[in-house]
Parts: structure tokens; C-alpha cells; sequence
């Protein structure tokens, strides 16, 4: 079997990154994550609010970051993960959270879109 691209030169990915790439990438996450938010429900803008948060691209798949400022508002995070899931899931379903507590208060939490149904039956 060939190893040779099936696609025409212009179709396939350039060899290098340049920098209208990062900026093109850049403004591609801002841009799902402001369609993200406004999907929230009004509780779940409000504790994004909260927090230092953003949408990143990792592979194909989508990774919504949380930053909480305090453990209260990290526990309200991490119990919100199932309508924070059902937001993300209207981009893929291979999309990822992972929420940060406080520095020196814990290990990351991260669990993917199609994991929550597990998740919220063991809460």
C-alpha cells in the first residue's frame, strides 16, 4: 500500500507552523469557548465567573480548563461537571474538563464528556 497523500499539495497540512496558524488557533479556542459559555445555563456562567477558565484544542479533541480561586468554589465546579459536560458536547463528544483546585489543596480533577453519565451515577 502507498504511503503517498491521497489529497492534492493544497489540501494537505503545512509542513511547518507559522504564525498565522497560533493566531488562527488562538482565535478558534476563543471563539468556542465565548459559544461555550453562552450555551451555560445562568448557574454555570456564574461559577465560570468565578474562575479563571478557557477552551483549548488538544489533538481533536476539546479541553474546557477551570481554574478555581477557592475550595468552595472548585467543590461547586466539580459538582456542576454534568451540565458543564452537556455544554461541551454540543462542540464533540470527545471533549475533556479538567478542573483545578486551589495550589496545595489537591490533585486535578479531569474527566471526559462521554465519561459523565458513569460520573453522575456515582455521585
Amino acid at each position: 500500500m502507498s504511503k503517498l497523500p491521497l489529497l492534492p499539495p493544497d489540501d494537505l497540512p503545512p509542513a511547518e507552523v507559522t504564525k498565522q496558524d497560533g493566531m488562527l488557533q488562538m482565535e478558534f479556542e476563543q471563539s468556542i469557548g465565548r459559544c461555550f459559555y453562552y450555551g451555560c445555563d445562568r448557574i454555570t456562567q456564574t461559577l465560570l465567573s468565578n474562575c479563571h477558565w478557557y477552551v483549548t484544542k488538544n489533538g481533536n479533541a476539546l479541553m474546557l480548563i477551570i481554574d478555581a480561586p477557592d475550595i468552595v468554589s472548585y467543590w461547586h465546579i466539580v459538582s456542576n461537571i454534568p451540565q458543564l459536560g452537556k455544554s461541551l458536547e454540543r462542540f464533540t463528544a470527545d471533549s475533556r474538563i479538567r478542573a483545578y483546585p486551589p495550589f496545595g489543596k489537591g490533585k486535578p480533577f479531569e474527566i471526559g464528556v462521554n465519561e459523565i453519565s458513569a460520573y453522575r451515577d456515582w455521585m
